[in-house]
């Protein structure tokens, strides 16, 4: 009788604790889903903390494109900035300078000459956080689809590895890079094979093209 009497409390505090445990496991997260890619995309103004591997003495700076001024043991000056629509950023003392179809080198030595009106001798360096106003889709069967920015010269085959690789039943043997009204061939198969034809085809990819796989 005794031991009836310990165990009824023992049962009653598992009844109360049932409704607790269904509900979590109703929400609990399933694992038996699809798995699902997400897209890569662009990066977006400030999203990067970290400067883009761009060439700084090349690379052309672009509307939409996010910076980095940094104006050394000046830190009301250095500052992050979107190129505007306009290809012009704004900046404290200075107001507006163009920055679109310059280079991150050259948009520092023109600040730095800017800036020694206010300051003597400031050193100032650029650098691209975000790369926005460049980049390249590649869409049809392949496992990533999506738009890549193009931060430094890539070719197609590149391309195609940044994507995923081909789905099932991809055509490798007729991939299409779209160019404006032009239309591109890249035999993927043939370049493997170290074909010189398909060699040829294995172009660098310019702002704007798609790369489609049927």
């Amino acid at each position: 009788m005794a031991t009836a009497k310990k165990t009824i409390p023992v049962i009653l505090l598992c009844l109360a604790c049932m409704p607790a445990w269904a509900q979590g496991g109703k929400n609990a997260p399933s694992n038996n889903g699809p798995q699902v890619f997400d897209a890569p995309r662009v990066t977006t103004a400030g999203a990067e903390a970290a400067a883009q591997p761009v060439d700084p003495k090349s690379y052309l700076i672009g509307p939409e494109d996010v910076l980095r001024i940094e104006v050394f043991r000046d830190n009301e000056m250095s500052r992050a900035v979107s190129v505007r629509p306009d290809g012009k950023i704004t900046l404290p003392l200075i107001g507006d300078i163009q920055a679109e179809g310059l280079t991150p080198e050259r948009l520092g030595a023109q600040l730095k000459e800017a800036l020694g009106q206010f300051e003597k001798t400031p050193e100032v360096t650029v650098s691209v956080l975000s790369v926005n106003s460049k980049s390249f889709m590649v869409t049809g069967r392949v496992n990533k689809v999506g738009r890549w920015p193009l931060v430094t010269p890539i070719r197609v085959f590149e391309a195609i590895g940044l994507a995923g690789g081909f789905q099932e039943f991809a055509n490798d043997k007729d991939i299409t890079i779209i160019r404006g009204n032009d239309r591109l061939s890249f035999n993927y198969k043939d370049f493997l094979k170290g074909k010189q034809k398909a060699v040829e085809q294995n172009i660098l990819l310019q702002n704007g093209d798609t790369i489609h796989v049927k």
